[in-house]
């Protein structure tokens, strides 16, 4: 290789369109979505980089033609070696970053060494005067110094580098990387031929566009081979448009959704091999912390089914380790047309359970319909505002009182009366209400409702002494929460202490002393309140000491398991005489026999409900139970 370059084979072209695509990719990054991560300030910091060292380039080729600026030139040459130095010594970190490679402490060493080796050898070649030479002529030359082998052992350093991790990325980024280097180095060679300088900046620029591209543009998690949920509806929506049938295979992790954790390094290992080992072109999506589906088309794969199969089977060890949820299906025209897997798939999980593997039927997309049609009808509920709205029924169920023999208490129970489904249960949107933000206009509208009734039932003599309605911990976090409910009641001229509010306690420290909060504030209005589902998931005495409610229901599963065992029936007596010794009324639910009520009544019952007395009827036939 000539050991000088000549000035006139310089062009400044290679480093203006450097300089351009470096502005273009900070304008995309001002005004588009960019993750802030460590991985994306390397790569700005590259960005920068390369786009000073582009400018330090070209002013070095304009200054040094000229004799009164070349002090000036050597200068820049320095300080344009320095910057490409410090590119490559990103690169480096930037690779061991996006891989989470912790071994990295040789490749830094010997980067460093190089950078500092020639930043000594190049600022004594400048303090010479020795950066370029004028021959008798007067045509200038650059020394080509020891740079240029610099350049090569980077180059070298970042291809051993990548071989190092090429196991912990997902193959397609590692394709990506490989392919960017190697066109890069193939330009690197044709200028070194042509004793060129012109396109030293635009080789280090290629892998950036590569960069940009496979991880910060639309990025892929470089672990798992993973793209976004905006990647996965870009995929369906262009195989429907083609009319190209798909196959999906979700992975719901339990443990990682809930909890928030990363996904272990061994399983993601088995995740990213499951993708390209047994489907042929698959794409992978994450949707959740631990939620991924892999689609792929199946033209390509038309023995899906077994290599489904070879998955399920190939993927033992997430399964022993996590609680998990697989579902497998073909494209549906409708899902795909409104471009709604994540909302299918989520639905189908609800009538799943732990540790299953469902294959999609027909059933499946009927309910998911079935579902989206109570979504749109809850959403113009909301939107409306109607508390009169005809779509929410009021259903109540009476209670008896204990030491009266009379039902003067009763829980409403709602129900919704749509026009494509006719009556829908509460199991069947309450969820789906108060995943949507939907819940507490129901509330609204169902305490409305039961205030009229009571009015109506006093206007017409009869004796109700209060009816309880079931409230979501959700709605407690609404500033407005007690404002609303007050508002109801004072409207409806009733008497607050008529109304009583069910909850159920929660676990989370923070709900917990939003609760308390509230139920004090409306407590001093007159309201009662009942802590339901005692007996159910998470009950903590303490707690339950601390906030001040007024009946403690008993569910159904303590009724039926005192009947079963003296053992049982022992430990809920002593809980509910508990309760009673310290002022708290007891209500058993659930009670459906004779036994029942008498094992009750036995257990310091001060309230039974159940369908022995009654299921539940429109608040209107209330009336039939009242004196």
């Amino acid at each position: 290789m000539n050991q000088y370059i000549h000035f006139t084979e310089y062009s400044p072209v290679g480093d203006i369109v450097v300089m351009s695509v470096c502005l273009v990719m900070m304008v995309l990054v001002f005004f588009s979505y960019f993750s802030k991560t460590r991985s994306s300030r390397l790569f700005l910091s590259i960005v920068g980089l390369l786009f000073l060292a582009a400018c330090a380039d070209v002013s070095f080729y304009t200054l040094a033609v000229r004799p009164e600026h070349q002090v000036m030139a050597n200068w820049l040459r320095l300080v344009f070696h320095v910057l490409i130095l410090l590119i490559f010594l990103y690169y480096i970190a930037y690779i061991c970053e996006v891989s989470h490679f912790t071994k990295d402490r040789p490749y830094r060493w010997f980067a460093n060494l190089v950078f500092f080796t020639v930043l000594l050898w190049d600022t004594f070649v400048t303090l010479q005067g020795l950066t370029f030479v004028v021959d008798e002529t007067g045509i200038s030359f650059i020394r080509r110094g020891i740079f240029i082998y610099a350049y090569l052992a980077f180059i070298i350093l970042c291809v051993v580098l990548l071989a190092n991790v090429r196991k912990l990325l997902f193959h397609r980024v590692m394709f990506g990387f490989y392919g960017t280097i190697a066109i890069s180095f193939l330009v690197l060679i044709i200028q070194g031929i042509s004793n060129q300088s012109s396109y030293t900046v635009a080789t280090l620029l290629l892998p950036v566009v590569a960069m940009m591209y496979i991880l910060h543009s639309d990025p892929y998690d470089a672990l798992l081979g993973t793209n976004d949920i905006k990647a996965m509806q870009d995929f369906v929506s262009n195989n429907h448009k083609k009319k190209r049938d798909f196959v999906f295979m979700s992975l719901y992790l339990k443990e990682i959704e809930e909890e928030g954790k990363e996904i272990p390094k061994d399983i993601q290992a088995i995740i990213r091999q499951l993708t390209y080992r047994f489907v042929r072109k698959g794409s992978l999506f994450k949707i959740g912390k631990g939620h991924m589906v892999l689609f792929f088309l199946k033209k390509d794969n038309p023995d899906y089914k077994q290599r489904a199969q070879h998955i399920i089977d190939d993927s033992g060890t997430i399964y022993d380790r996590f609680t998990y949820k697989v579902v497998i299906g073909e494209a549906v025209d409708e899902i795909s047309e409104n471009n709604d897997y994540v909302s299918y798939i989520r639905n189908i999980h609800k009538s799943m359970s732990d540790n299953s593997i469902h294959i999609v039927d027909l059933n499946d997309i009927g309910d998911f319909e079935t579902t989206e049609y109570i979504v749109r009808e809850l959403a113009d509920i909301n939107y409306n505002e109607d508390l009169n709205d005809p779509r929410v029924l009021v259903y109540c169920q009476p209670v008896l009182n204990v030491k009266t023999g009379k039902y003067d208490t009763a829980e409403v129970l709602m129900r919704l009366d749509l026009k494509e489904t006719g009556i829908i249960y509460p199991d069947q949107f309450i969820h789906v209400a108060e995943e949507h933000g939907y819940i507490h206009t129901l509330t609204k509208v169902i305490l409305h409702k039961t205030c009229e009734a009571i009015r109506k039932f006093n206007e017409e003599g009869f004796d109700i002494k209060r009816i309880s309605v079931n409230i979501s911990a959700l709605e407690l976090k609404d500033d407005d929460f007690c404002d609303s409910i007050l508002k109801i009641i004072r409207n409806s001229d009733v008497p607050a202490d008529r109304i009583a509010i069910e909850l159920t306690e929660s676990q989370n420290e923070g709900d917990f002393i939003l609760m308390k909060q509230k139920i004090s504030e409306l407590k001093q209005e007159g309201i009662s309140f009942y802590l339901d589902d005692f007996g159910t998931g998470y009950s903590n005495v303490e707690r339950i000491i601390e906030l001040p409610f007024d009946i403690i229901k008993f569910d159904r599963s303590l009724v039926l398991a005192s009947g079963s065992e003296d053992r049982y029936r022992k430990m809920v007596a002593d809980l509910a005489s508990m309760f009673c010794n310290m002022n708290y009324s007891v209500l058993y639910e659930g009670v459906e026999k004779e036994t029942d009520e008498a094992m009750c009544k036995d257990m310091s019952a001060t309230y039974l409900q159940g369908y022995k007395y009654s299921r539940p009827v429109p608040i209107e036939e209330l009336k039939s139970f009242l004196s």
